[in-house]
């Protein structure tokens, strides 16, 4: 039975979810299917594109009524979370972090190795208010971090060629890139009240007494050195393309960088 990808309600005494990934532990690909990646998902790619589309209404009309309830409507909250979840299993094979093809649905679907969880909440009218002023330090970082990740992407794609899979530093920074593009996009369609964070993973966080062996690969996710430095690699070679280049990276890629897009698909275009 599928797992839901969302949940209104909120553990006791926690009114700001952070959203979270679930991505299994790196696992051998097929190279024919690496090789011609981004080839075989562009059919999921002109979805997006499509659905992207109805995901900015839905924002728009999620953020008059979050102005006045606090809350997004329950099925604006319902769609744009299935949405969220699709882009992300998109995402998740553009950026080579699984193998298997991801299915063209908005709902939860069973077995699929991709799942996100995001709980909307009740929301500060305030914060709703001024969302896209409150986006925009969230929205330079992804929009580094994305440029950064795009501009070695053909080494990143040749190591998974030669090797059949991903390095697990490798991994790593990437399931961050994903994660943290996840969180930005769901708080720009105030699908939570929590701002994204934790771009180094969550070593620094205690996990609460008793708890239950780790859900997957990515919650928590546990960054060796080796995978932080890479995640600082990406960020300064963002730093060094945005300067330099001008721009960021395509639209199409791992993390639209273009504000209207952000909000509205609270996604972007996969390939990372």
């Amino acid at each position: 039975m599928a797992q839901p990808t969302w949940d209104s309600r909120l553990p006791s005494g926690d009114d700001e979810w952070l959203p979270v990934l679930d991505v299994p532990e790196p696992r051998t690909q097929r190279r024919l299917t690496v090789l011609v990646r981004w080839l075989l998902l562009l059919p999921q790619f002109i979805v997006l594109l499509v659905l992207e589309a109805v995901a900015f209404l839905a924002t728009v009309i999620g953020w008059f009524a979050a102005l006045f309830t606090a809350r997004l409507p329950g099925p604006i909250a319902r769609w744009l979370s299935g949405f969220l979840a699709y882009e992300t299993r998109v995402h998740a094979s553009a950026l080579l972090l699984v193998d298997t093809y991801p299915p063209f649905a908005l709902r939860p679907v069973s077995g699929y190795p991709v799942r996100i969880e995001v709980r909307p909440g009740r929301l500060n009218r305030v914060a709703v208010l001024f969302r896209i002023i409150l986006l925009i330090p969230a929205a330079i970082v992804q929009s580094v971090f994305v440029s950064g990740w795009y501009a070695v992407c053909f080494l990143s794609w040749l190591v998974v060629l030669v090797l059949g899979r991903m390095p697990r530093p490798l991994f790593e920074a990437t399931a961050a890139l994903l994660r943290y593009t996840m969180r930005y996009h769901a708080y720009a369609a105030m699908l939570t009240p929590a701002y994204p964070k934790r771009l180094f993973g969550d070593r620094d966080f205690p996990a609460a007494p008793g708890s239950a062996a780790p859900a997957s690969a990515t919650r928590p996710l546990r960054m060796s050195t080796a995978g932080s430095v890479l995640v600082t690699l990406f960020l300064v070679i963002g730093v060094i393309v945005n300067i330099f280049g001008g721009t960021a990276a395509p639209p199409d890629k791992a993390g639209n960088t273009s504000d209207t897009a952000a909000v509205g698909s609270a996604g972007q275009d996969p390939d990372g």
